[in-house]
């Protein structure tokens, strides 16, 4: 786990295969998460059920971020080299962020912009109500 953790308790599902959620520790509302609920190197290592809810909940989760949270853009990062396992990141593009560019080399600034001028509450805020949209969404949705 990071070593400062912000929204620990922010997910916006479980399935039976994985856990989507808010990022622990960066204060961008819709930056999603998704890890699958056991240990993976790689999305190699998903048999046929997991890889049909993986990109289900993927299509479903931008679907939100796209009706509920209105993020045009989003970019998605797989990560099969980290201390934490195989997850995907679902980064979402928010006009604020138009000042670092758009090319892949942004969202390291993005995230570290975020970590020194983004943590309070009216932003904790806005996050907390991005997973409670998202959560009521995909509660509700319908294929």
């Amino acid at each position: 786990m990071p070593n400062e953790i912000l929204f620990p308790d922010e997910k916006i599902i479980v399935t039976e295969f994985f856990d989507a959620h808010q990022d622990w520790s960066v204060p961008i509302p819709g930056f999603f998460i998704i890890e699958p609920l056991r240990k993976i190197r790689s999305v190699a290592e998903l048999n046929d059920q997991e890889a049909i809810d993986f990109i289900n909940l993927i299509r479903k989760i931008r679907l939100g971020m796209k009706d509920v949270l209105g993020i045009v853009d989003v970019y998605l990062f797989q990560n099969e080299n980290s201390q934490y396992g195989f997850h995907l990141w679902m980064f979402p593009r928010h006009q604020w962020m138009e000042q670092f560019g758009r090319k892949i080399e942004s969202v390291r600034p993005i995230m570290n912009y975020a970590k020194e001028n983004m943590v309070n509450e009216e932003i904790f805020q806005q996050v907390k109500g991005a997973v409670a949209k998202m959560r009521e969404y995909l509660k509700n949705f319908q294929n």
